[in-house]
């Protein structure tokens, strides 16, 4: 079995990795990362003269995050890439979804666009409030 990246463990401060390495630092056979590469538009690997791939930082970061929704998460691959193509990777949480406590999702997301309505009349009131201050300080 691979060795694993753990949280302490860090990914070493090179511009790029070769496939064996990324497989080590991720815990995957290379051919499992070949066929992430082909699902997950995100990974890119550069090529070298030799058609080695050389993948950047960025590229196992994602690879971790890929492995951690699939293998640790349960998500499909295609769960996966509907989370990257929702937003960013930054964005994404690494939670495995549940089910909303108390009100159902609706209702909590009508209640947050409530409150969010509420606060851009108060920022609008407190605008207006403003101009019309620098208008009478202006004449």
């Amino acid at each position: 079995m691979k060795h694993q990246l753990s949280r302490e463990q860090r990914i070493p401060d090179k511009v790029y990795f070769r496939i064996g390495e990324v497989s080590s630092l991720v815990g995957v056979d290379p051919h499992v990362l070949r066929f992430w590469e082909s699902a997950f538009t995100i990974i890119k690997p550069r090529r070298a003269k030799s058609n080695q791939r050389l993948y950047r930082k960025k590229d196992v970061e994602n690879l971790l995050l890929i492995k951690s929704l699939l293998h640790g998460q349960g998500y499909t691959i295609s769960g996966a890439r509907r989370l990257f193509k929702k937003g960013t990777e930054d964005s994404l949480e690494l939670k495995k979804p549940g089910k909303v406590t108390g009100k159902k999702p609706y209702r909590q997301l009508a209640e947050i666009k409530k409150e969010l309505m509420g606060i851009q009349q108060l920022l609008a009131t407190k605008s207006l409030r403003l101009k019309k201050e620098q208008d009478q300080v202006g004449t």
